[in-house]
């Protein structure tokens, strides 16, 4: 079988390389380039703006070093246009309504598993695949992802977008070992360009930005008032409520805190048409619970529930699994929660489960407290 991995210039799709070579495939690999900073206006919060080199240009180096070294070819596919137009329009978007955009989720379903996986049919591979720790299996006639062995590095939460078509056409050679070992392998054969390379960081395909400045380049500053919700009383200034994110404590310079370190209070609720903040005190966290929520562009594999069912669900990357009861109304569903769960966000990724296998997810729509929305 002739498979085309995806080689990023980072250890773990090294390794899944040097994998699938192992097991008997032949293998070739690309370079997929999905951001241009020059013409996407990517300079401030840029740390690398003015390095001789760009970061993609080091990975692209560090990919060909282990292509020569597991003696496979290497492509070189271009996917800025693609990026910009799925990902991070959609990614702006959601911010220009305040609300939490997850890109890494809707880069795997338009990227690496549509453009990338159409241009290897197109070059006439079977199969591509991913260094991601996932698993791939088979339930009742129907394909899915499962969580990987190591639950440390678990990336299922980020393929909740995948049809049954884009799951059955990759290979996930980590499924079963965990990030120590990829590393020990790594240093066995001698990838010396990628063994130790730290893992990557930041926006998919973009990387490490200060975030705050990075949304200034879409995003003009607009200052607006910070307000204590309980007392109405106005408790300072904001640089524009795009560029915060409810719950969140940091930065926000209010009762005599320095912007750089944690504050007394932490923001519950925005008020995006006006520019308002609203913040509480610490100690009246509940202001962030909610018991329900509704979740619509749901992406289901296999045969949709009839009726309620039980399930587990994270809200967040690496969140523990919160037990919810799912009931699907119309093109979406509703998520009850067994208990009440913090800063559950409009716009945050909702990713459903039964045991270890991923039964799809969508974007969180409202949040709801006793059936009063808690999001506006």
């Amino acid at each position: 079988m002739k498979v085309l991995i995806g080689l990023s210039g980072g250890v773990d799709s090294a390794v899944a390389a040097y994998l699938l070579l192992k097991q008997g495939y032949e293998v070739e690999a690309c370079f997929m380039r999905n951001w241009d900073a020059m013409a996407n206006n990517d300079y401030l919060g840029n740390p690398t703006v003015n390095d001789p080199q760009c970061p993609q240009e080091k990975d692209y180096d560090d990919a060909k070093a282990v292509a020569e070294r597991l003696g496979i070819p290497l492509h070189r596919a271009d996917f800025v246009k693609e990026y910009w137009d799925k990902v991070f329009s959609y990614f702006l978007a959601e911010y220009a309504k305040g609300r939490t955009p997850n890109p890494d989720v809707y880069c795997n379903k338009h990227i690496k598993f549509d453009s990338f996986l159409r241009y290897a049919k197109e070059n006439g591979f079977d199969q591509i695949a991913m260094g991601h720790y996932a698993k791939r299996g088979s339930f009742e006639g129907h394909e899915y992802i499962y969580k990987a062995h190591d639950r440390n590095k678990d990336q299922s939460y980020f393929l909740s977008q995948l049809n049954e078509e884009q799951i059955s056409s990759c290979l996930f050679p980590l499924s079963d070992i965990d990030k120590p070992q990829v590393r020990e392998i790594a240093h066995e054969i001698g990838l010396s360009s990628v063994m130790d390379k730290k893992d990557s960081t930041g926006v998919c395909f973009i990387g490490e930005r200060n975030f705050r400045q990075f949304l200034r380049n879409y995003f003009p500053a607009q200052k607006g008032k910070v307000i204590e919700g309980k007392t109405g009383k106005v408790l300072g200034e904001h640089m524009g409520v795009l560029y915060y994110t409810i719950g969140q404590r940091h930065g926000l310079a209010l009762g005599g805190v320095s912007g750089e370190e944690d504050s007394p209070f932490f923001i519950y609720k925005k008020d995006v048409k006006n520019n308002i903040l609203y913040v509480a005190h610490a100690g009246d966290e509940t202001l962030l619970e909610s018991d329900s929520c509704r979740v619509d562009g749901v992406n289901w594999v296999g045969p949709k529930p009839e009726g309620s069912i039980h399930v587990a669900v994270k809200f967040r990357y690496r969140q523990a699994d919160n037990p919810c009861t799912l009931t699907f109304e119309g093109d979406g569903f509703r998520l009850d929660y067994d208990h009440p769960v913090k800063s559950v966000t409009p716009g945050q990724i909702a990713v459903v489960y039964q045991g270890d296998r991923m039964l799809g997810g969508g974007i969180i729509e409202a949040t709801y407290r006793e059936g009063k929305r808690t999001d506006i």
